[in-house]
């Protein structure tokens, strides 16, 4: 999730902890813990296959939240030592505020090793879109009166607690969903005769009232949309091809195994120019994934591997106001102007920035 919501989280979780106790430090110390596991994005990896699949791995994992929790308590009560009283309430503070933070961003569709080192199996839930007003407003709207200084103690703990609760029962929605989108989505396939491999559903931005679909199949994925009201008919369903025949040669490589594994076989591979881009299609949409990669090149020999370098797609913002409306109405089209001539402007500037 976004800095901001892990901030609010940390913080809402830390008062409810101890803020009866020691005030609005609870708070402050929460939100510092709220985005600590996040500081792994500054570590020096060695590529940028590496940076994007090892990203949520140890610093996400629940064991090293366990084992650095009384650390991280050791140090707090190094700086507060009238608190020695409630070192298990502060252990509790920290290991929560850090727990959560994991726990909140596998619900994204990014993917959070939670379980590392026992297995680098990356949790991804994908109920919840990274950013959601709907999720974080309640959680900022208790922190508000936990800093407002007239607010009675009793009365911040009781709109804390009512935040907590709200941005929870809004988890537990977006699950049942969820649910409701993809059994809509098996019925849509099973009348379309469309053969899926696999399928995942994640919200459309700041939304779960609108869920972007991509279903593989063999040698081409559908992209799509599905809203809460929609009937299994509205669902729209684009097709698209890919070519993972320009992986033969290379399909070994460490590079291209951790990719395919870390985006649970949701990719495509095209030809760029001379170039083979693996694309993520969980993260983006078509003709704008957020995560690119330069897999291998084409040479007078065959495919070679490439250098993975990390390439962006350019972003269409042209269909973001239309998301409301497609809530509403199965007709609105939110498909790239581009997909249908195979996003050939979006690839131009695609590799203008691997040069």
């Amino acid at each position: 999730m976004d800095s901001l919501t892990q901030v609010a989280l940390g913080a809402a979780v830390g008062y409810a902890v101890l803020g009866s106790k020691v005030g609005g430090k609870a708070a402050v110390w929460g939100a510092v813990l709220g985005t600590l596991p996040d500081l792994d994005v500054f570590l020096p990896y060695t590529g940028e296959v590496e940076a994007f699949t090892y990203h949520r791995g140890f610093s996400h994992s629940l064991f090293v939240h366990l084992l650095a929790s009384p650390f991280i308590t050791w140090l707090i009560l190094k700086l507060h030592t009238r608190d020695q009283q409630y070192r298990k309430q502060w252990f509790c503070l920290v290991f929560l505020s850090l727990s959560t933070h994991a726990i909140l961003d596998s619900l994204t569709v990014y993917g959070t090793q939670l379980m590392w080192p026992l297995t680098e199996y990356p949790f991804a839930v994908s109920n919840m879109f990274i950013i959601d007003p709907m999720y974080t407003l309640p959680l900022l709207l208790g922190i508000a009166f936990v800093l407002f200084p007239k607010v009675k103690s009793t009365t911040a703990r009781r709109m804390n607690f009512l935040g907590l609760a709200l941005s929870s029962v809004y988890i537990c929605w977006s699950l049942i969903a969820k649910v409701a989108i993809e059994h809509k989505l098996e019925i849509a396939l099973s009348n379309r005769d469309i053969q899926a491999n696999v399928y995942i559903s994640t919200p459309a931005p700041l939304t779960t009232m609108l869920w972007r679909i991509v279903v593989m199949s063999d040698g081409h994925y559908y992209e799509g949309y599905a809203s809460v009201f929609d009937a299994p008919k509205d669902i729209t369903l684009d097709a698209y091809q890919t070519y993972p025949e320009l992986l033969n040669g290379i399909q070994d490589e460490w590079g291209v195994k951790r990719l395919q594994w870390f985006t649970r076989g949701f990719y495509s591979v095209r030809q760029k120019e001379q170039k083979v881009v693996l694309s993520d299609l969980r993260m983006g949409v078509e003709c704008s994934y957020v995560f690119n990669f330069v897999v291998g090149e084409k040479t007078m020999s065959g495919i070679q591997v490439s250098d993975f370098e990390k390439v962006t797609e350019r972003p269409d913002l042209s269909k973001v106001g239309r998301i409301w409306d497609r809530i509403w109405d199965p007709s609105v089209s939110l498909a790239s102007s581009l997909a249908a001539n195979d996003c050939e402007e979006n690839n131009n500037s695609l590799l203008k920035t691997t040069l």
